[in-house]
């Protein structure tokens, strides 16, 4: 029986391998699914228990392909990344009519796209350029904005209280229009009556501007995801599985991305690495907690990680066994006790690290490589984590389908071999080309032929 969150009753007493199993199980219960046919209910869970035998390291009775349609399916349409953002509706028509014509053919399934873009301008969000905002309209995607959203003397105040720095700091950093709470006191000020008029606030041309446009706001991105929610169930019913899932970062990466920016993040591991360990294992814990008390946690089977600042090259290893890794590993542990799969989509080339990152239960890891030694993956991590990756994005956009075929045998007879490998990009295509995606897909179909 389970219980108001979602849980069965005995949840506390479960091992954290009979919670994964309750977690993958959720993903082959089709209750509730209205599927077009029967051969879409057939799909539906046969690929399911294909993705379950996959991150369990056992061999699956078919290799599963991640083909990287990217934007494709609006490109075809003669629209772009901008149309995601803006008009949702003509994105969610193009990948219909994508579905309609390749859907069965390559075993692929193009879904909803894009944030609103015009929410994010009523917000003056400073993180991100996007098509239209920053970049041309025709450019395919998003450009990271790096700054100092945190100077180094506010380390303290991020230690001390992460929710109140985000508050009255970060929040008004990175989203012009909540400048405003940058003239909250601190809400744990208010302890007594004689504190209560702090609330005040409230009541200043400011302040009731920007609650008006926040809920201008809300009604934005609700109009907005209205379309995307009305076409998402068309997914399952289709045939197409998927882990539901949640997402994080590295706790360096997040203070290192979003807080500090790079170039600051490295000089703090020389000038304040007492600071910086502190503010790691706060942004851990608060990571953990954040994810662990979202609403829906109970239907989630995966977590989601890009990797950055971790990867070859960016720091010694002595520094990545003393700044990345541990807090990494604590989310991870938090996350694994309580049957969550972890997925790293592990940004540039890992290989240097791989002999580093062994130390967790088989089946709780899955690696998506974007251009490391498969070869040398499969033989340190394929035994008891999934993984997946390396078909270079440029080969997909810019090669023919022949070399495209002849890299995607290399990589199958490589890493297919006992289970535990999707077959997939190194990171996702923009544009990529349909006769590409094509020869990914038969050369799947061929070694799976042969099975």
């Amino acid at each position: 029986m389970a219980t108001k969150t979602g849980y069965p009753e005995n949840w506390s007493s479960m091992t954290p391998a009979e919670k994964r199993e309750w977690r993958m199980n959720k993903l082959l219960n089709t209750t509730g699914i209205n599927f077009i046919n029967p051969k879409a209910e057939a799909n539906y869970k046969a690929r399911a228990q294909r993705l379950i035998d996959v991150y369990n390291v056992k061999e699956p009775d078919k290799l599963p392909v991640n083909l990287p349609i990217g934007d494709l399916p609006l490109r075809m349409a003669g629209l772009n990344a901008h149309t995601s953002m803006y008009e949702p509706e003509k994105a969610i028509e193009a990948c219909k009519k994508f579905n309609e014509k390749y859907m069965d053919e390559l075993e692929v399934f193009a879904g909803s796209m894009g944030m609103s873009g015009k929410a994010l301008e009523m917000l003056d969000y400073k993180l991100y350029f996007w098509p239209g905002r920053g970049i041309p309209e025709s450019a395919p995607g998003w450009q990271f904005i790096e700054g100092e959203y945190m100077t180094a003397d506010e380390y303290d105040e991020l230690i001390l209280d992460p929710t109140d720095f985000w508050i009255r700091k970060y929040m008004p950093r990175v989203f012009g229009t909540l400048q405003p709470m940058t003239l909250f006191q601190p809400f744990t000020n208010i302890t007594e009556n004689v504190h209560v008029n702090q609330l005040a606030i409230f009541g200043t041309p400011q302040m009731q501007e920007m609650l008006q446009n926040l809920l201008k706001i809300g009604q934005e991105f609700q109009k907005h995801m209205k379309p995307s929610m009305e076409f998402a169930p068309m997914r399952t019913a289709s045939g197409f599985p998927g882990m539901a899932g949640a997402f994080s970062k590295a706790p360096f990466d997040t203070i290192g991305d979003s807080l500090r920016g790079t170039s600051n993040i490295m000089k703090d591991m020389y000038r304040r690495p007492d600071k910086l360990l502190k503010a790691l294992d706060v942004v851990a814990d608060f990571t953990i907690a954040n994810i662990l008390n979202s609403p829906n946690i109970a239907n989630v089977q995966m977590v989601s990680y890009p990797l950055h600042k971790g990867a070859d090259g960016w720091m010694s290893q002595k520094q990545f066994d003393t700044f990345y890794w541990p807090s990494l590993k604590k989310v991870m542990d938090a996350f694994i006790n309580e049957g969550l799969i972890q997925s790293h989509f592990a940004e540039g080339s890992f290989n240097t690290r791989m002999e580093y990152v062994t130390d967790f239960p088989k089946g709780t890891v899955h690696w998506y490589f974007d251009a490391s030694d498969m070869k040398k993956a499969k033989e340190i991590l394929g035994k008891n984590f999934s993984i997946s990756g390396n078909v270079p994005a440029s080969l997909i956009v810019t090669g023919d389908p022949k070399d495209v075929a002849e890299y995607c045998k290399n990589l199958i007879e490589t890493c297919a071999p006992g289970g535990g490998y999707i077959l997939a990009p190194g990171s996702m295509p923009e544009n990529p080309k349909l006769e590409n995606l094509r020869a990914m897909y038969d050369v799947v179909k061929e070694y799976n032929d042969k099975k």
